[in-house]
């Protein structure tokens, strides 16, 4: 097996890249990556190098992905703007690589005859105040960047219906995890608590996340990847619905930092309350998500309390910059 993964230097990518390449002794894998604030060639560190080649390359540049298409069975495409807060100020560069991007990668899929998975968000399908969301729900994105995932996802079906390419659209809960930039809730809470730092929280905390632990979802694609059927849509939901406000709370209390440096500030434009996505369709397939959210917490910020060499580069420059502008404080210095 030999498969591209677009945005495998990213958080959920290179993950991704580090479980296909340890659970399958023989696959070998191609990361194509711009390397933009989000992705890091080091989150590739210590793979073997015999089986995984990087490219830094833009996948809205076709020569580029269509050479490194050569010989692989599979692309995988984690390539996107993913932050909600950046979609607000500048959506244009989440139309240019959401949608505009998936389609290079359509047509460059549709050229060497392989299969492709799609990856994306349950935030497409909107908030939905009670019951849970499946794949047969319809499509009602509140931001740039959820218009933009279903953009790129109806070009998808759209590139299966009309050209019979065999494509397969997943679409994840909230991740979290190891490597994850901290303009996240999660690691920039902890991040901020390791520091004592004020943690912002949109509105009154209370808006309700689906969590799910990033090496459960890893494992849910490859299976998606290996056995799921084209033209479908795959939900990966996490065991726990989880309180933004409690999120912050227990991380607090993992840190040993005070609840005090909770700070509520003014909600985000378009605001989702509620996500929550059943994983029946997956499940039948023979996943099931097996860390809890408690258990995958704690290994957060355990890993991240242990790789500060990661993160003292990332909580720099350009971060400080976005902080200060999004949230109106400044960070105290490392």
């Amino acid at each position: 097996m030999k498969v591209l993964v677009t945005g495998g230097a990213g958080f959920i990518g290179s993950n991704f890249v580090r479980h296909l390449l340890s659970s399958n002794g023989d696959a070998e894998v191609v990361v194509i990556d711009r390397l933009t604030y989000a992705g890091r060639r080091d989150n590739l560190d210590g793979l073997p190098e015999d089986r995984l080649e990087f490219v830094e390359a833009d996948i809205c540049d076709r020569a580029a992905v269509a050479n490194s298409l050569k010989g692989c069975s599979a692309l995988i495409n984690f390539a996107a703007e993913s932050h909600v807060d950046r979609s607000v100020d500048s959506p244009e560069d989440f139309i240019r690589t959401d949608v505009t991007g998936t389609f290079v990668l359509l047509e460059a899929c549709r050229d060497a005859g392989i299969r492709m998975v799609q990856i994306s968000t349950d935030e497409v399908y909107g908030s939905i105040d009670e019951g849970t969301f499946t794949e047969q729900s319809h499509l009602d994105p509140s931001s740039p960047y959820s218009a933009s995932k279903a953009s790129g996802d109806l070009l998808v079906s759209a590139f299966h219906k009309t050209y019979g390419l065999e494509a397969l659209i997943v679409r994840a809960s909230n991740n979290y995890g190891t490597r994850q930039h901290p303009e996240k809730l999660i690691p920039l809470t902890i991040l901020n608590a390791l520091h004592g730092d004020p943690i912002p929280i949109y509105g009154d905390g209370k808006q309700v996340r689906n969590w799910l632990f990033v090496e459960d979802f890893c494992r849910a694609i490859e299976t998606v990847l290996k056995t799921g059927l084209a033209g479908e849509v795959y939900n990966v939901g996490g065991p726990d619905e989880v309180e933004n406000i409690e999120v912050v709370e227990r991380i607090l209390d993992l840190t040993g930092a005070d609840r005090d440096l909770i700070s509520f500030v003014a909600d985000r434009p378009g605001h989702d309350v509620r996500y929550s996505l059943s994983s029946g369709k997956t499940e039948a397939l023979g996943w099931k998500a097996e860390v809890s959210f408690s258990e995958g917490l704690e290994r957060t910020v355990e890993w991240y309390r242990e790789n500060r060499a990661w993160w003292e580069p990332v909580r720099s420059g350009e971060y400080r910059e976005w902080y200060l502008k999004q949230y109106g404080v400044s960070l105290t210095e490392d």
